[in-house]
């Protein structure tokens, strides 16, 4: 089909709906088109971005602990790169960009969770096992993740969610529309990004809210350990419009369990325990905020309830992936595989399986260059390789639903299960510590990339992309992303201290505080310090309940996981997005339709905008001098007040997105 005649103006209306039997999704872009997609442009602009920022994310992220979110902004820049060119870059070749390009912030997600803790614990890795570790995690996220496409992208349409890859496609495909809907994305986005800079980077007012300066909600927080948070920023609000009503629920009450349930119940009962410390906490409850309670026991029942909710998923998706597999046995009897449609066509399974083997034997020679038995190089070659798998459905289920990757928790549990494992047979000391901070953090990046990249194969799917080659050039994004991190961590360790200062060093500090963390973590447990089995398996039990209930156990185990201040703002933009719909759905006709279409623009535009902004904040934080009392307001230490004031700002936020999702176009007046 020329590409003159394709319309990738506007997405098919059951881009977002759940199909009725025999219904088919039929993509901007068809499968018969010959449109540009893997150009030297798209592959050069995607690896300079990815380069980019990877850069600015891992300096940031180890900086300050926030990162920079890749894909919202690249897709912005790619719409506006398309018109430099004498022949105006395609709607595919700027999914490609911004696909490789959003590489950046997995693999730098991934590897500041870990790498820079072996420089904390002085074990200085060698700039080659710093790359390998990126490098390799992020090869085994891909390749693992590849099978499940079919599972999460197609069988799945329009059961999940998938909000930033909503906001991706919404981006790329109103910036080829142009016109009044291109206006509403750009003011949106423009809205939030200044909104969330300067809420998020300077003193204006509160970003979160607790209320806790009227009495009685102070008294509860003060005597029951109850405590609401509220993050009143727009690309939560944004985030949670896409999710929808129902998702919204499932995942604001994990954390209504947690703030109101499980850590007021813990208070109480720990409170009239005197001086007595209860494992794995090293005080006593009595003496514990509700932050300290959330940390030192809840979260484990967070891991516990996602690692048993991603064993579900698994299980879940197994006749999908079967069915992949079934094609390479077909190609292995007839001498080729079945014709697929390009928007159908994967890199072959022998492909993939070859990919593995070859990743296995590196990460092999990896454990065996530690001088290390072999039994122990077997057993670190199994648990990476399970666990990678393993977190590969966890982090799609999770991005799908949620757009949040719990990687911190599937991190710690892929440290202290290791080190337990590894010290049965007799692994300690440095070496140990060593082997399983690298072996969690090729799964950590590897979680973080295949995260990443089921988000580029939904966005694909809607607009028309071919799998196979989003596939192709992800791997060429990881390779420059995961050399580009390595040496990137590298000089920073040379021109800073990772965690704590040490005494005597004259280097700054660079907090580090993911890494700082899981170095506490792996030195107890590498100690011989028990694990807490029993939160763990409180966790399982409570996704085994929500399964029998028929309801989405990860997002559920999310909302424990995940701070109450995140989950309660994309309740509000769950509310949103119902009533916005049931607007849209009295109205009827062509402005129903548009009032539909509206809410999710200007959803996408809050998501993209706050983005931008938290990347200009980012970037900003990271100067030497920089101080967030350059901006501050005269109220800004007056709680009551600063408080209030956010909150009437977020409700300006969502009387905007509501208002104009009801305007009719000038076009249609």
């Amino acid at each position: 089909m020329p590409t003159e005649l394709i319309d990738t103006k506007t997405l098919p209306e059951n881009a977002y709906k759940p199909l009725h039997k025999g219904e088919l999704y039929l993509p901007i872009v068809p499968a018969s088109a010959q449109v540009p997609e893997l150009s030297p442009r798209s592959i050069f602009w995607g690896v300079l971005f990815c380069v980019i920022f990877t850069i600015a994310s891992a300096y940031s992220t180890l900086k300050v602990g926030q990162g920079m979110e890749a894909a919202i902004p690249i897709s912005i820049l790619a719409i506006g790169l398309a018109r430099l060119y004498q022949r105006r870059s395609s709607l595919l070749e700027n999914m490609i960009i911004t696909g490789m390009g959003g590489a950046s912030a997995a693999v730098v997600s991934g590897a500041v969770f870990t790498v820079p803790a072996l420089y904390a614990l002085h074990l200085d890795p060698h700039p080659v096992q710093t790359i390998f570790i990126c490098l390799a995690g992020g090869c085994l996220g891909i390749l693992f993740l590849i099978p499940l496409r079919r599972y999460f992208v197609r069988e799945m349409h329009g059961k999940f969610p998938f909000p930033e890859a909503t906001a991706i496609t919404e981006v790329l495909v109103t910036g080829e529309k142009g016109g009044s809907q291109a206006k509403l994305l750009l003011q949106a986005t423009v809205i939030a990004a200044i909104y969330d800079f300067f809420v998020t980077t300077f003193h204006v007012w509160q970003e979160y809210l607790n209320f806790q300066f009227l009495p009685a909600v102070r008294s509860l927080a003060e005597r029951g350990r109850m405590v609401f948070n509220f993050d009143a920023v727009g690309f939560i609000l944004g985030l949670g419009y896409v999710m929808g009503l129902r998702v919204a629920l499932i995942f604001c009450a994990g954390g209504v369990l947690v703030n109101f349930v499980l850590v007021p119940m813990i208070w109480f009962i720990g409170s009239h325990m005197g001086g007595v410390t209860v494992y794995p906490a090293t005080f006593p409850i009595s003496q514990m905020t509700a932050a300290d309670i959330y940390r030192n026991y809840v979260r484990f029942i967070g891991v516990g309830a996602i690692a048993s909710a991603g064993l579900v998923g698994i299980l879940k998706s197994l006749r999908v992936v079967a069915g992949s597999f079934g094609i390479a046995f077909h190609a292995f009897r007839r001498g080729e595989a079945p014709k697929l449609e390009r928007t159908d066509r994967d890199i072959p399974i022998i492909t993939i399986l070859l990919g593995v083997v070859l990743g296995a034997i590196g990460v092999a020679a990896f454990f065996g260059q530690l001088h290390v038995s072999w039994t122990i190089v077997g057993l670190g070659l199994a648990l990476t390789l399970l666990f990678a798998f393993f977190f590969t459905t966890v982090a799609a289920n999770a991005i799908a639903t949620t757009a949040n990757n719990p990687a911190s928790g599937m991190t710690l549990l892929t440290v202290i299960v290791s080190a337990v494992v590894l010290l049965k047979f007799g692994l300690s000391g440095s070496t140990g510590m060593f082997f399983v901070m690298a072996l969690a953090g090729m799964v950590c990046v590897a979680l973080c990339a295949s995260g990443q990249f089921v988000t580029d194969l939904k966005a694909g799917y809607w607009i028309g992309s071919t799998p196979a080659a989003q596939q192709k050039v992800k791997f060429i994004a990881i390779v420059a992303s995961a050399i580009t991190a390595g040496f990137t961590i590298i000089l920073l360790a040379k021109a800073f201290q990772f965690g704590e200062a040490v005494p005597g060093d004259p280097r700054q500090v660079l907090v580090a505080p993911q890494a700082s963390a899981l170095k506490a973590v792996v030195s107890g447990f590498m100690s011989g310090q028990p694990a807490p089995y029993i939160l763990f398996g409180i966790g399982t039990m409570i996704t085994v309940v929500l399964e029998m209930l028929g309801l989405s156990s990860m997002v559920f185990a999310l909302g424990i996981y995940l701070p109450l201040q995140l989950t309660t703002p994309i309740l509000a933009g769950g509310l949103l997005s119902h009533f916005v719909n049931r607007r849209s759905e009295r109205t009827g006709g062509e402005h129903g339709k548009t009032i539909r279409e509206r809410g999710i623009i200007i959803a996408g535009g809050l998501m993209a905008g706050g983005a931008l902004g938290g990347v200009i904040g980012a970037a900003l934080r990271v100067l030497p001098r920089f101080k967030e009392e350059w901006i501050q307001t005269p109220f800004y230490e007056h709680i009551a007040i600063s408080q209030m004031l956010s909150a009437l700002g977020f409700l300006t936020l969502c009387i905007y997105t509501y208002l104009n999702s009801m305007k009719r176009p000038k076009a249609e007046s």
